[in-house]
């Protein structure tokens, strides 16, 4: 027997997507979102409300950072969410953060945040922002023989539900693979 809950943006894992931006004066900002994924090879999209700074900031600048969240920096991801960029300038500086400059577009890549999908501004319709992926960067510390190392990476999930931060798990299997075995 199953229960149904009716229409509810219940999806696992959610991701937990840190957003970067600068704002006119170039103080970054940073928020926290889970509402987003990969819409196309080079695209991005996220439900983002418009009374967010940061959505107000990358309508300004047509640039944006996408991180990983990861479980090292969890309280500062949290942070960054419950806190308006709206009333408090200096969040990151609060959170611990260190933005440098992206090398592709006008928004920062946090330091302490390991990986970084680096996009300028396709659109934004009602609360969906779309994004061209222009590049993706990543510290060192998290590839293994060249690629990003999801263990290495440690990023974290959103539980819509019970409202927590889960690590992502074992392997499971191996895609395009193991259903070979069914064939």
């Amino acid at each position: 027997m199953r229960t149904n809950f009716g229409a509810k943006p219940m999806i696992y894992p959610m991701p937990v997507l840190i957003i970067g931006t600068y704002d006119e004066k170039g103080t970054p900002n940073a928020m926290n979102a889970a509402w987003g994924g990969i819409s196309g090879d080079e695209e991005i999209a996220i439900c983002l409300s418009g009374s967010h700074k940061t959505v107000k900031n990358l309508l300004k600048t047509k640039a944006f950072t996408v991180s990983m969240a990861t479980a090292k920096e969890v309280l500062a991801c949290d942070y960054v969410g419950i806190a308006s960029g709206n009333s408090i300038e200096n969040k990151i500086e609060k959170a611990g953060w260190t933005a440098e400059k992206s090398e592709f577009v006008n928004a920062p890549v946090f330091k302490e945040l390991p990986m970084a999908i680096e996009c300028e501004l396709t659109s934004y319709e009602g609360e969906l922002l779309r994004g061209k992926i222009v590049n993706v960067s990543a510290d060192e510390s998290i590839l293994q023989d060249g690629k990003i190392s999801v263990e290495k990476l440690n990023p974290i999930t959103y539980d819509p539900v019970g409202h927590n931060y889960y690590k992502l798990g074992e392997i499971a299997g191996k895609a395009f693979s193991d259903g070979n075995k069914i064939k």
